[in-house]
């Protein structure tokens, strides 16, 4: 009885390990690498759950993906030490057991464009994740290069047999067996969530912003490469034709809660608008006349 009792108070006295998957942003404008947005709001929430628990109570670590070796100043390092200017001492490289002779550059599906091949680099953060067993990963929701199909989540949660909660803006507390947090509804609603661990969550677009990259402690920190499995090759993104994105028509109404009273006004507000016109009895051309007439009002249509 006496040693049940002890490993229990050994569990509990053992820190949460949480564990924030990065990986490489690409500027909208420029389109150099950067720190991706939504991954690095994924980081500052685990850094706000770290600095509100007690000393000792969470482990983090930030771990990235590559299916190829990352020479120090490169564009990709570059990158990369703009999750350590957030505070982190070190981010971990998950990389394949043996890497080709040429380092493989192809990380990304546009690279098959140029006959290389494309990485896959799931299977390696799955064998990572059994090997490490955090009791927690933290990821953006979509990746802004690659396929960004935001597949990610659902592809590691279902090789752990994890439980996944997407569009999640807040981390209140966790516990060490269960997770407290916001998710982000429709109309700027928010829903309270309790989670059992090990669990995956993905963040929403709109949680808090990611501070400031510190230049120093980017430059002090250390990319420690990892391997883990073997290297996979994406055959079927080896296949994709890659073009460049078109301009796509804005959306109507789009709601752009940031604070609590924007996100009250928004669930609160009708869901018709005051300026629209309600149509009965009219024949087909006249409806479809109407539709053309509000799709140009709002710029859809020019």
């Amino acid at each position: 009885m006496k040693a049940d009792h002890s490993s229990v108070a050994q569990q509990a006295s053992a820190p949460l390990e949480v564990v924030s998957l990065v990986s490489l942003g690409r500027h909208p404008v420029s389109g150099r690498l950067r720190r991706a947005e939504q991954d690095a709001r994924a980081l500052e929430l685990c850094l706000a759950l770290e600095r509100q628990s007690a000393p000792g109570a969470v482990s983090l670590s930030a771990w990235h993906a590559s299916g190829s070796k990352i020479a120090p100043g490169s564009e990709q390092d570059q990158a990369l030490r703009g999750y350590l200017g957030m505070g982190l001492e070190s981010l971990t490289l998950v990389t394949p057991d043996s890497l080709q002779a040429e380092p493989l550059t192809a990380v990304d599906p546009q690279a098959a464009a140029a006959d290389q091949p494309v990485i896959d680099v799931w299977p390696l953060l799955v064998t990572r994740l059994k090997q490490a067993a955090p009791q927690l990963v933290v990821c953006g929701g979509q990746s802004e290069t690659g396929e960004g199909s935001g597949l990610l989540p659902h592809l590691l949660a279902e090789s752990l047999g994890w439980p996944l909660v997407e569009g999640i803006v807040a981390i209140e507390s966790c516990d060490g067996a269960h997770l407290t947090a916001l998710q982000a509804l429709p109309r700027g609603q928010r829903r309270r969530l309790r989670v059992k661990l090990p669990a995956l969550v993905s963040v929403d677009a709109a949680a808090p912003a990611a501070r400031q990259s510190a230049f120093a402690q980017a430059r002090r920190g250390e990319l420690a490469a990892v391997a883990s499995g073997e290297l996979a090759h994406d055959a079927v993104a080896e296949t994709f034709a890659i073009a460049p994105a078109r301009k796509r028509p804005k959306r109507l109404k789009r709601i752009k809660a940031t604070s609590a009273r924007d996100r009250f006004k928004a669930a609160a507000a009708k869901a018709e608008g005051g300026s629209g016109k309600r149509l009965e009895g009219v024949s087909a051309e006249e409806g479809a006349a109407e539709i053309l007439k509000l799709l140009r009002e709002e710029g859809v249509l020019r």
